[in-house]
């Protein structure tokens, strides 16, 4: 189990920094001179081995999990604020890319101080920047055995702290349910067909169908060209599903996944979270591991995360 744990959570920082290059490049461009190692430079000019704000967010959660011992929304909500305002849980140091609505989300619960009330409920508010930071919620749901309600009713408290539509939080949810198949044995094949199989109904038919290629269809039987890698919620679930259905090993998934184009390093991350629990820390490239910023910083907190159980 370790290394499905360490596997996920460190796939998913190298998938974020394989992509920060090249984040906002068209397929076209990188179709034609793919990146196929660790960069530095490109879209926001650091050095190779830089996470973004996906990991940032991610660990601020874990961060909170590790010192609360629980879920503790107004804990996690203040340690957005920390990254947000004093760059902690960066890679540099700086803040560099906060999405419009995370930085809504976050500034309206610094007026407020509810974080049950800061996230945004608009239609256009469907962002991945909350799917892009749910990965701890399958390592919890997992340790504490969690049922089916109780899973959901946790995704959405932390979904909501920033993307409170409906939308958002079934495409967290969707995520955070493959991973926990995942988590617990199946290979990436009978967790999607599982995946299918799980009840829906608390959501509406009009979000349920927004997500009728993932759940009624099959997404590993379409072509890259019906793939779109877009930072819309939707979009980014898919691109991560497919790529991870469709390729063989962990760094196949993460090169199909940036090459893909647009936003790179969510996609990169989304999958290599998922591909990291499929294929485990010890087939991760180790130069890849090594490029990685604070990478003994990152290790103590998932390290710690490992080691509670939240009896």
């Amino acid at each position: 189990m370790k290394s499905k744990y360490l596997g996920g959570l460190m796939g998913f920082v190298i998938g974020d920094a394989f992509g920060v290059p090249v984040e906002f490049m068209s397929r076209h461009e990188l179709l034609k001179n793919p990146v196929t190692k660790m960069i530095g430079n490109g879209t926001y000019n650091l050095p190779a081995g830089t996470w973004s704000d996906d990991t940032s967010m991610m660990i601020a959660t874990i961060d909170s999990i590790n010192s609360k011992q629980a879920i503790d929304l107004l804990d996690i909500a203040l340690k957005f604020v920390a990254w947000k305002n004093h760059a902690t849980y960066t890679a540099l140091g700086e803040v560099f890319d906060i999405g419009n609505t995370c930085l809504k989300a976050i500034s309206n619960f610094e007026e407020s101080h509810n974080p049950t009330t800061c996230g945004l409920k608009d239609i256009n508010s469907n962002g991945n920047g909350s799917l892009m930071r749910i990965l701890p919620i399958a390592y919890y749901a997992v340790e504490k055995r969690l049922k089916e309600d109780e899973i959901l009713s946790v995704v959405r408290e932390i979904s909501s702290l920033t993307h409170a539509h409906e939308i958002s939080i079934m495409g967290c949810y969707i995520y955070i349910r493959y991973a926990i198949f995942l988590l617990n044995g199946k290979d990436k094949y009978s967790a999607y067909s599982m995946l299918k199989s799980v009840d829906y109904s608390m959501f509406s038919e009009e979000t349920q169908s927004v997500y009728n290629r993932i759940l009624n269809d099959d997404l590993s039987k379409l072509t890259i060209n019906d793939i779109s890698s877009s930072g819309y919620i939707v979009d980014s679930l898919e691109s991560a599903l497919w790529v991870t259905l469709k390729s063989e090993n962990f760094k196949e998934a993460i090169i199909g996944a940036v090459n893909l184009g647009e936003d790179t390093d969510t996609i990169g991350a989304l999958t290599g979270g998922l591909s990291g629990i499929i294929y485990g820390d010890e087939l991760i490239p180790e130069d890849w591991k090594n490029a990685i910023a604070r990478k003994e910083y990152l290790l103590d907190i998932f390290e710690e995360f490992y080691e509670n159980k939240y009896e």
